[in-house]
């Protein structure tokens, strides 16, 4: 049977710390989710604010080929007024074709909460359904904090499930609202719910213990038939169920047939352009996605990896559309070199002395603060230059840095730098907000007249982390930097006691690299 893909990415999603949305964001996710074959988006909550309102109202403009919409809200306040409740009739008046409310399942949140005695709650959900019901839409009850209350008193949650299905529900979603629930619990309190309803049973789980996509995988085991949650695993507090972990694990582990398995390709696609639109950088180690997630380091693994994949790789990368990396550091053998040459094109061969005396490079350069991971362009060039392919194109003749404070306490940087390219000395100057930036500004200036491409780089990173901090001042510093031309991106990296020469390291590291590219692209497009 097809497990159904339910995500609240647009809603739940957005509740997660550091997450805002416009709607023209909403939007294109909702685009872009439609596309990956997700089967329902919950757009938000109608009733709640006047943003998630506007939604609903352009999102009908949409030209969804696969997802069905979904507006979230309550039950009704109170069981005298269901049919004017105002949160309803602003579901009802969303216009989607599936409409989801929750309920409280829990005689906690019942008693305390709300103030009902168990037959006013019951009959609140029964005829909260019963309304949404009566206007043609499936209706999904989300029994919210399901597994606490089931613990707690499991008459009482499986009497309010009793109820939503008595008023019309299509589907229960049983909810680890607080995200404690261990992954046997909601496998056999999900097996009970199964066994007792004939009517589709579905999981949403938080991420507080760490558990939310182990306890979504349990309850599909159980026989839940609809799972939510949301792209990234983003969400209240810790987050909710990552589908980018959810919907592999179902299709190449566990060998579930979901909409998604003929775009599976495109997960990392998906979880990436999602992370842009809301501004966030992306996990890096996430499961699947991540950036690190086929990513080797240790020299045994890569030359295993090297090999047969399989030896340190759960699943074949290009099935979720990541790919393999082999980083470079003081765990490096030479088989990551090897790897690494032969990624950007230089040709080591069997040169083992070659091999061993870049090893040895690496590993005297990390042990003094280098660090390559994230930092490629740089490697790349050191690989390079010991095969005497790279040789730098400009060559620092004399620099120097002056920052001034006026009466105020404001200060301006001023950066001098003489440079020598081919023969040629250009001596300039440029202001800057702070030294670092004063120093890129005068390096792009002097080498423009050289080489006009440096003017397409644009700094997208910066970071600087302190190595030995317990030499106070005094102590080494680690600059990397994230440059882009538009298209392309590379990391670079430089160390020193000064901050100021570690940046410009770093800085100059990346151009060179730029022009490296431009040039090499240059004479093999002329050929």
């Amino acid at each position: 049977m097809l497990v159904e893909i339910f995500d609240t990415t647009l809603r739940d999603g957005t509740q997660g710390e550091g997450v805002n949305l416009s709607v023209q964001d909403k939007l294109l996710i909702a685009k872009k989710l439609d596309e990956f074959g997700i089967d329902i988006i919950e757009g938000g909550w109608p009733g709640s604010n006047p943003k998630d309102e506007e939604f609903f109202k352009k999102a009908k403009e949409l030209d969804l080929q696969h997802a069905k919409l979904c507006a979230f809200g309550s039950t009704a306040r109170s069981v005298k007024d269901v049919e004017s409740d105002y949160n309803l009739n602003t579901l009802i008046n969303s216009e989607t074709p599936i409409i989801t409310i929750f309920g409280k399942t829990w005689k906690l949140h019942s008693q305390k909460g709300l103030g009902l005695t168990d037959a006013e709650n019951e009959e609140l959900i029964y005829k909260s359904v019963k309304y949404l019901k009566s206007h043609g839409r499936r209706v999904i009850f989300d029994a919210e904090h399901f597994f606490d209350g089931f613990k707690d008193d499991p008459e009482f949650a499986l009497k309010m499930l009793e109820a939503a299905v008595k008023g019309g529900a299509d589907t229960l979603v049983l909810c680890d609202t607080n995200g404690g629930a261990l992954p046997e619990e909601v496998y056999e309190i999900t097996k009970t719910v199964k066994e007792k309803f004939d009517v589709k049973i579905g999981i949403h789980t938080h991420n507080d213990s760490e558990l939310a996509v182990a306890n979504s995988l349990a309850a599909v085991r159980a026989g839940a038939r609809h799972v939510q949650g949301t792209v990234n695993g983003l969400g209240e507090r810790c987050g909710n169920a990552n589908l980018c972990s959810i919907i592999p694990n179902l299709i190449l582990k566990m060998n579930y047939e979901t909409n998604q398995k003929s775009n599976l390709a495109s997960l990392t696609s998906v979880s990436n352009y999602v992370y842009e639109i809301m501004n966030l950088h992306p996990n890096t180690r996430a499961a699947f996605t991540g950036k690190s997630a086929f990513a080797h380091k240790g020299g045994v693994h890569v030359s295993a990896v090297m090999k047969e994949s399989r030896m340190y790789e759960h699943i074949e990368p290009e099935l979720v559309g990541n790919k393999q990396r082999v980083l470079v550091s003081d765990l490096s053998g030479q088989s990551n070199v090897r790897y690494k040459a032969k990624e950007v094109g230089v040709d080591i061969g069997d040169n083992k002395e070659l091999s061993k005396k870049i090893v040895n490079r690496i590993k005297s350069l990390e042990y003094n603060g280098y660090q390559f991971d994230g930092a490629e362009a740089s490697f790349e060039l050191l690989l390079r230059a010991e095969t005497d392919e790279f040789s730098p194109f400009f060559k620092v003749l004399d620099s120097k840095v002056n920052v001034f404070y006026d009466e105020e306490g404001h200060s301006n940087a001023e950066a001098v730098l003489k440079i020598e390219v081919n023969g040629e000395i250009e001596h300039t100057a440029s202001d800057g907000d702070g030294p670092v930036n004063a120093l890129d500004k005068a390096l792009r200036k002097a080498l423009t007249r050289f080489y006009p491409e440096v003017a397409d780089i644009k700094l997208v990173d910066y970071k600087v982390r302190v190595l030995d901090e317990k030499e106070g001042t005094a102590a080494k510093v680690r600059v990397m930097i994230e440059s882009s031309d538009g298209k392309d991106a590379w990391g670079t990296v430089g160390v020193s006691t000064n901050i100021i020469e570690a940046s410009f390291k770093a800085l100059s590291d990346s151009i060179n690299y730029k022009l490296f590219q431009y040039y090499k692209n240059k004479q093999f497009i002329e050929k």
